[in-house]
């Protein structure tokens, strides 16, 4: 059962930043200031936590005239901005799985058919939601992840969408710097929003995945 929310959407404040970072680029403290309405230094503090979790990366902007550089934000993909932090996770999370499906074989119930990389894709995204206080469900049989019951069926109606996709995006994103050919498809349709199931599926290597969608509105 589901102990704790989704650490980087457990506040509407940063899910509101890791939106507009998602949907928008880079984006500078007054862009995300502007985009939320929240204080400066309550985004930057936002912004830092989302930074040391691996979910947001910065830059410093190349300038070719005079000033002072920007710090340019964005939101780590993998697929065009990865973070370093998300990336060693994702080696580790790997290592763990190795070693306890060699000394502990009874335990791995890897789907033969997956290749490698695609075991260790699904032990960076465990980790991942076990970190945030979840307790995944996963078939990799029918490449489900169940993460029921949703800890945000009671938020407000109208955060609902926002909080769905971008939890959608950043499960595809910790899919994607873990490197491998899965990817996040869609959150299965459900009349009850207690329910969260998202389907992953096999992307072709050579072509970016679409990005993940809602199965319905919730």
């Amino acid at each position: 059962m589901t102990t704790a929310t989704y650490s980087a959407i457990s506040s509407y404040s940063r899910v509101q930043i890791l939106h507009t970072l998602q949907k928008r680029g880079q984006r500078t403290i007054t862009d995300l200031r502007e985009a939320t309405g929240l204080h400066a230094n309550t985004v930057r503090e936002h912004v830092q936590r989302l930074i040391d979790i691996g979910y947001i990366v910065a830059e410093t902007e190349h300038r070719t005239t005079r000033g002072r550089p920007r710090v340019l934000y964005s939101a780590a993909s993998g697929t065009r901005t990865a973070s370093p932090i998300a990336v060693r996770k994702a080696r580790e999370a790997a290592e763990r799985g190795d070693l306890m499906r060699r000394i502990m074989p009874w335990t791995d119930t890897t789907d033969a058919a997956l290749p490698t990389d695609a075991v260790h894709q699904i032990d960076a995204l465990v980790e991942d939601l076990v970190d945030a206080g979840f307790d995944p469900a996963i078939d990799e049989s029918t490449l489900t992840v169940d993460i029921s019951p949703c800890p945000h069926a009671e938020a407000a109606p109208e955060h609902r969408d926002t909080l769905c996709a971008v939890h959608l995006m950043l499960m595809d994103a910790v899919l994607s710097q873990a490197g491998g050919p899965l990817r996040v498809d869609a959150m299965a349709a459900s009349c009850d929003p207690r329910q969260c199931v998202v389907r992953l599926m096999l992307a072709q290597r050579d072509a970016a995945a679409p990005a993940p969608t809602l199965a319905a509105t919730r």
